[in-house]
C-alpha cells in the first residue's frame, strides 16, 4: 500500500505536494520522493523515511515547477530497505516520464521478459512500478506519430497498458512537456479520486489515493477516476478523461474501509467512517448471536482505526464505551518493524493499559482484524495484567486466511491466525476466553449501506476469490517461497508483518 498524488496548478507545487504527502504519510512509512515539471525539465528528490524526514528548505527549493507528483512508500515488492527503489521513477525516452503507483502487478515476471527481449527496454530494479513505467513508456512510443504528443497518443498508451498488466494499480504519471496523466486498474482495486481548485487564473487539479487530500488542501472533490479510465491534465490546466479499458468494473478492496484509509476520507463515494459505524453496528449483532449468555462489563478499542465500530458495538450492546489503551504516538507503527522481539517489545511502547477501566471486569477488546495475532496475543495479556476478570476479543474483519496480492504486504498463509485454526483455536492461541470474527457478507453489508450501486469487492484475504482472475496456487507458492527466501529461515529477519493491531491512522 502506497500513497500517490498529482498536481497541476497556477503557480509552485512543492508545498501543496508536501503537505499532501504528511497527510496520506499513513498509507506508507518507508519512503517518499516528489517530482516537479518546470518546462520540460525534472526536479526530483527522494530517499527513505517520513515526509518530514526527507525533504529539507534546501531540497524544497529546488522542486521548481507548478506541476507534480508525490509518493509515500509502504513496499509490498522489491527491496524494503533500498533508496534505489523509492519513488517516483525515470524512465527518459520518449519524451521523459516520471511515474508514481500504489498496487501491484500479478504478472511482473512475463513483463520483464517482454521488456527486455521485445521492447529493448531496461528494468534496473526489483520495483514492478519500474516496470509498469516502461510498458508505458513503450506505448507511448509506439502511439507517437511524427514524434508529436498529443491526446490521443497518451490514451491509446494507457490502453496499452491495460492490455498488457496484470493486477492492481493507481498510477500518476508526468509527460515532460506536455503534463499529468493519471489512470486506475480495469478492475478499480486501488483507490484514486480527482478534486479541482477554482483560482483568479483558473482551475487547479489533484489526483490522490484519498480524499482527505483534497479536503485538507482546498480542493473539491470532484468524483473518482473509473475503473480503466485515464485522465489527462494539460500545461495549460485542461482537463481530458477518457475510458481505456475494454471491460472494466468496479470492485475495491474491501480492506481499505476496514482499515488502510483514513476515517476522514471518502472511497469510491463510500464514507471510510460510516462504514465503520456499520461494522460495529453487525459486529453487536454478531456478539448476541454467538455469546448470548455472557455478561459484558465495558467495550475498549484498540486504537485507533476501530474506535468507531467498538463505540457502534458498545451503543448496541448497551454496554460502556472505555478508552482502556493509551498511545504512544511517537512510536512507529508496529506492522513496518522487522523482528518477533522488536515487534512484541514495540507493543508495549506504543500501548500503555489505564487499570481501573479493566480491574475486575468483563472486557470486550474491539480490534479492526487479526492478522498475525502477535499484538493481539501481547494486548490481550496487558488487560489480563490490567486486571481484566474476562477479555474477550472481537474483531470487525472477517478471519483473515490468504495472502494479499494486490499491493497489501501480509504473512504468508502458514503464519496468517486463522489459517486451519477455528475461532475457538484462536483464542486459545492469543490467550482471550472467546474470539468473535465478523461474518464477510456483513462487512460487504456495512459498505453497501453507505453506497449500494457497488456491486462486488476484493475481498480476497478473507475469501481467496482474486478479482483479477490470474492468481494460481503455483504463483501463490512463487511470492511465498520468495519471501521465505528473503526473510531468512525464521521469516522474521526482514518480514514486513501486517499486524494491524495498534496500527492506528
Amino acid at each position: 500500500m502506497c500513497g500517490i498524488l498529482g498536481v497541476v496548478a497556477k503557480g509552485p507545487v512543492n508545498q501543496l505536494l508536501y503537505d499532501g504527502m504528511q497527510v496520506l504519510q499513513h498509507r506508507g512509512q518507508d519512503a517518499a520522493g516528489i517530482c516537479t515539471a518546470e518546462g520540460n525539465t525534472f526536479h526530483m528528490h527522494k530517499n527513505m523515511g517520513l515526509v518530514r524526514d526527507v525533504f529539507r528548505t534546501r531540497d524544497m527549493r529546488n522542486l521548481s515547477g507548478n506541476v507534480g507528483i508525490g509518493h509515500v512508500r509502504y513496499p509490498t515488492a522489491g527491496c524494503a530497505s533500498s533508496s534505489a527503489e523509492a519513488q517516483p521513477f525515470y524512465v527518459n525516452s520518449p519524451f521523459g516520464i516520471v511515474l508514481a503507483h500504489n498496487g501491484n502487478l500479478t504478472n511482473t515476471d512475463q513483463l520483464k521478459q517482454d521488456l527486455f527481449r521485445q521492447d529493448l527496454r531496461h528494468v534496473n530494479t526489483s520495483s514492478d512500478s519500474e516496470v509498469l513505467l516502461n510498458v508505458l513508456a513503450h506505448e507511448l512510443q509506439e502511439n507517437v506519430a511524427n514524434c508529436k504528443l498529443d491526446e490521443a497518443a497518451v490514451f491509446a498508451a494507457v490502453a496499452g497498458v491495460h492490455r498488457r498488466c496484470r493486477g492492481a494499480y493507481a498510477v500518476v504519471a508526468l509527460i515532460s512537456g506536455y503534463g499529468l496523466v493519471a489512470f486506475r486498474d480495469p478492475f478499480g482495486i486501488r483507490p484514486l479520486v480527482v478534486g479541482r481548485c477554482q483560482t483568479p487564473n483558473g482551475p487547479e487539479y489533484l489526483v490522490a489515493s484519498e480524499s482527505v487530500a483534497l479536503d485538507t488542501l482546498g480542493f473539491e472533490r470532484v468524483r473518482d477516476v473509473e475503473p480503466g479510465e485515464a485522465i489527462l491534465i494539460d500545461r495549460d490546466g485542461n482537463l481530458h478523461s477518457r475510458q481505456c479499458a475494454e471491460s472494466p468494473s468496479l470492485n475495491p478492496c474491501i480492506f481499505e474501509y476496514v482499515y488502510l484509509a483514513r476515517p476522514d476520507s471518502v472511497i469510491d463515494g463510500v464514507s471510510v467512517y460510516e462504514t465503520r459505524l456499520h461494522m460495529g453496528e453487525l459486529l453487536a449483532d454478531k456478539v448476541k448471536r454467538v455469546l448470548p449468555d455472557t455478561e459484558i462489563d465495558v467495550v475498549i478499542p484498540i486504537p485507533d482505526t476501530s474506535r468507531p465500530s467498538a463505540l457502534q458495538l458498545a451503543n448496541k450492546l448497551g454496554v460502556a464505551y472505555r478508552e482502556g489503551f493509551i498511545k504512544n504516538r511517537y512510536i512507529g507503527r508496529t506492522f513496518i518493524m522487522p523482528g518477533q522481539a522488536l515487534r512484541k517489545k514495540s507493543v508495549r511502547q506504543k500501548l500503555n493499559a489505564i487499570g481501573v477501566e479493566f480491574k475486575g471486569k468483563n472486557v470486550l477488546l474491539v480490534d479492526d482484524s487479526i492478522v498475525r495475532g502477535t499484538t493481539s496475543k501481547e494486548i490481550v495479556q496487558m488487560a489480563r495484567d490490567a486486571g481484566a476478570k474476562k477479555v474477550i476479543f472481537a474483531s470487525a474483519a472477517p478471519p483473515v486466511r490468504y495472502p494479499n496480492v494486490y499491493g497489501i504486504d501480509m504473512p504468508t498463509r502458514a503464519e496468517l491466525l486463522a489459517t486451519g485454526r477455528t475461532d475457538e483455536e484462536i483464542a486459545q492461541e492469543i490467550g482471550a476466553d472467546a474470539v468473535v470474527y465478523q461474518d464477510l457478507d456483513a462487512l460487504v453489508e456495512a459498505v453497501k449501506q453507505v453506497n449500494g450501486g457497488i456491486q462486488s469487492f476484493d475481498c480476497s484475504c478473507f475469501d481467496g476469490k482474486y478479482i483479477t482472475g490470474d492468481i494460481t496456487p503455483e504463483y501463490l507458492a512463487q511470492i511465498e517461497a520468495a519471501r521465505s527466501c528473503a526473510t531468512g529461515k525464521d521469516g522474521e529477519n526482514q518480514q514486513l508483518d501486517l499486524n494491524l493491531s495498534a496500527g492506528g491512522d
